[in-house]
């Protein structure tokens, strides 16, 4: 296809993006961010095909515009948009992680506006960690206006479909609705166990015993406060509803546990578990993850410099690697981290090949 794509905001996200779109032959991507040393970075980088130091005059010669930016400044870009002097049948999308908020601001423009999220994440951040791989086999949602031409869609669809991303169509207030439950909330919980662990005084050792599934389970606390500020505040009242809705069960739960009836009980966990076992495990989902290997490892010298060299070896990438202390109902000693999927399958290989360590996908 050929198409000129002006994609502002050349972070993580908007870079992988350029690089991504860069599969299309006939698409030239241009990159604008506020900071112009971010700019050329990406332009040497070879990110992105052209840095234009007028955002208005790209604007003008773009088919596609890509807010690759944080909601509130997308709003702003927004507002500013309508003063552009843009091409009749251009289209602007976003990657913001709400979209009510972006699509109630879109109201007000006369363009064709088709909100977006790629939900994909890293844990390095900035235009140094793009990489066009990023979106491969994960969701990546369209919020189209009402009034949108299934023609546009389709024309946006084609142009993402380099990225290898999973691409689905919802209306605004549902993506936010789904999000907020596999997503937001779950942050929210996390933040709370380690708020509870923080006021504990009485055994400050629990501290020590965190490092190992507690450690685990609220690894999403970890994420950036400004960001998780701003996703908390924009999509208040679904993440209000789904607390309200976790307050009803764990006043259930309360009950249970206060009957102290062990059947019950076990059929609570046991529910919980069958749900959680019929989860897809392929792909990415609305939260970004990494992908862990469990391996029961013997305590002498030298066993994880063998392992990490095998994965050397073969060339297969690393998040992290941490080493369990406390592993009450955790398999294995050692944890190794990757960013796919594909990453994981290929170490667990490269292991069973190698060694006689056990493996684990929890």
């Amino acid at each position: 296809m050929n198409a000129q794509v002006l994609i502002i905001g050349l972070g993580l996200i908007g870079g992988s993006l350029a690089k991504a779109l860069q599969r299309h032959e006939g698409v030239h991507v241009a990159g604008y961010d506020a900071d112009p040393h971010t700019a050329r970075k990406a332009f040497k980088m070879g990110i992105i095909h052209s840095s234009p130091p007028s955002l208005e005059r790209a604007a003008a010669e773009a088919d596609v515009i890509v807010f690759a930016t944080p909601v509130g400044t997308t709003v702003k870009l927004m507002e500013q948009s309508k003063f552009w002097d843009l091409k009749k049948d251009a289209i602007l999308t976003d990657t913001g992680s709400t979209k009510h908020q972006i699509m109630e601001a879109a109201k007000g423009l006369d363009r064709t506006f088709i909100g977006g999220h790629p939900m994909v994440g890293s844990h390095k951040s900035g235009v140094e960690a793009a990489k066009e791989v990023l979106f491969e086999n994960a969701f990546y949602i369209l919020t189209p206006m009402e009034n949108t031409s299934e023609e546009s869609i389709a024309f946006l669809k084609e142009l993402l479909s380099v990225t290898k991303a999973k691409v689905e169509v919802l209306k605004a207030d549902e993506h936010d609705y789904m999000t907020a439950i596999v997503s937001h909330f779950p942050h929210l919980i996390a933040a709370s166990l380690v708020h509870q662990l923080a006021k504990e005084e009485q055994y400050p050792f629990a501290r020590q015993l965190a490092a190992g599934g507690f450690r685990d389970i609220t690894r999403i606390a970890s994420s950036n406060p400004e960001m998780w500020r701003d996703i908390t505040t924009q999509n208040n009242g679904m993440i209000v509803q789904q607390l309200s809705n976790w307050m009803d069960e764990m006043e259930q739960l309360r009950d249970l546990l206060v009957r102290n009836e062990p059947e019950p009980i076990q059929e609570y966990f046991q529910r919980a578990k069958s749900v959680r076992d019929e989860l897809p495990i392929a792909g990415h989902g609305a939260m970004y993850s990494v992908y862990d290997l469990y391996i029961d490892i013997p305590d002498v010298p030298g066993s994880i410099s063998e392992l990490t060299g095998y994965l050397a070896e073969e060339q297969i990438s690393i998040v992290n690697l941490r080493i369990l202390e406390t592993r009450e109902d955790v398999f294995g000693i050692l944890v190794i981290s990757f960013q796919t999927p594909e990453d994981r399958e290929r170490a667990k290989e490269c292991i069973s090949k190698r060694t006689a360590y056990d493996t684990y996908i929890s």
